[in-house]
């Protein structure tokens, strides 16, 4: 992938920051064995390996790998392995632990593995398996937004530098003509980078007019008083898009396939259960949502946000080109070359054992 000096510097704080935010992260220190599922009598190790290290984001749009944790599901299928979790706010700083082997497998938005794989030559990491589509909003304040034009000159929160929602953010405002100097965020909307945790005491404090953000943090948003101006959903075909993919490190898929594909048996096990029981499904996402962060999602804060979500096994392949040409639009890439992005071959292996169809690369797959 080439780039223009001036993207090439963006490109570089890019690669810089997770390395800033590494401390509030915490994957070191949070990453801990799952005590939730009793090992299986006689369960052996897969692969030989002592643990699976796995990152997610404490959002309910990474919800299969929240039930998977709160129900033991990872650990049933690794046996004696243990699993071992590690929380992250943004995908850049979970594409540094996956680079620096801080962990092995990772829930994830597109953007960052998109980011993670072009700069790495196409070495860093390999997409093998999908997880929701959905569950993106612009909330503003009504009293300051009143509509799409009133966004002009105000402040809007995106999570992280580079990750999914600052990306299609950025690229919806260039559509809409604004210039913003997408490394510093300022111009005719200024973005605020901010924790998902802070966003909503930010929005509370009128220190931001908005925010494109992931749910569950849209709906906190709207029970503070903010009012859904755009449900990102609205601007794909048929509202489909990919919000969250299943990475992992390219030298441990090569290492522990059977380690992989047991994670990724669990997934499709986890999302067939959430698909077909929404209700109890929302509740054990929660329940682990409380055990991450000590605090429990009210209803009026679950209820709409788990609505906007549609969990999948499907990557849907096919809008990550989309989603590569807006972080091209937003001006922090040159057209990327995605081919190789996607190694499906487990998880199709996985569904046909479950009677179910594979599903597509889009072309994008490992030759």
């Amino acid at each position: 992938m080439s780039a223009t000096p001036a993207r090439r510097r963006t490109l570089a704080a890019l690669a810089a920051l997770p390395l800033l935010t590494l401390a509030a992260c915490g994957y070191g220190s949070q990453a801990q064995d799952d005590n939730t599922a009793e090992l299986a009598a006689g369960a052996q190790k897969i692969d030989g390996l002592d643990s699976v290290r796995i990152g997610y984001f404490g959002n309910l749009t990474h919800a299969t790998a929240l039930i998977g944790r709160q129900q033991g599901t990872f650990q049933k299928e690794l046996g004696a392995t243990k699993a071992q979790y590690a929380l992250f706010n943004a995908g850049p700083s979970e594409i540094e632990a996956l680079n620096s082997g801080s962990i092995d497998i990772g829930w994830i938005g597109p953007s960052p593995a998109i980011n993670g794989y072009t700069r790495s030559g196409g070495k860093s990491l390999r997409i093998i398996g999908g997880s929701a589509s959905g569950g993106v909003k612009l909330v503003v304040n009504p009293k300051k937004v009143r509509s799409l034009k009133d966004v002009r000159g105000k402040k809007i929160a995106t999570p992280q530098l580079g990750n999914t929602q600052d990306v299609a953010f950025l690229n919806w405002a260039a559509e809409q003509g604004y210039k913003i100097d997408p490394q510093s965020g300022k111009g005719d909307v200024t973005v605020v980078r901010s924790d998902n945790k802070v966003t909503p005491d930010a929005f509370r404090a009128g220190s931001i007019d908005g925010a494109w953000v992931p749910e569950p943090t849209a709906a906190k948003l709207v029970a503070e008083g903010g009012r859904v101006l755009l449900d990102e959903a609205t601007l794909w075909p048929g509202h489909r898009f990919v919000i969250t993919n299943i990475v992992v490190r390219q030298g441990f898929l090569k290492q522990h396939p059977k380690a992989v594909e047991a994670v990724l048996r669990a997934s499709a096990e986890t999302n067939t259960w959430i698909n077909a029981h929404p209700e109890k499904a929302k509740a054990a996402a929660n329940k682990q949502l409380q055990a991450d962060s000590g605090k429990v999602l009210p209803a009026n804060v679950l209820d709409p946000a788990w609505e906007s979500l549609r969990i999948t096994d499907d990557p849907l392949a096919a809008t990550l080109s989309t989603e590569a040409q807006h972080a091209v639009t937003a001006g922090l890439l040159d057209k990327p070359d995605l081919k190789g992005i996607y190694d499906l071959t487990l998880l199709n292996k996985v569904l046909r054992a479950k009677g179910e169809s594979p599903v597509d690369d889009a072309g994008l797959g490992v030759g």
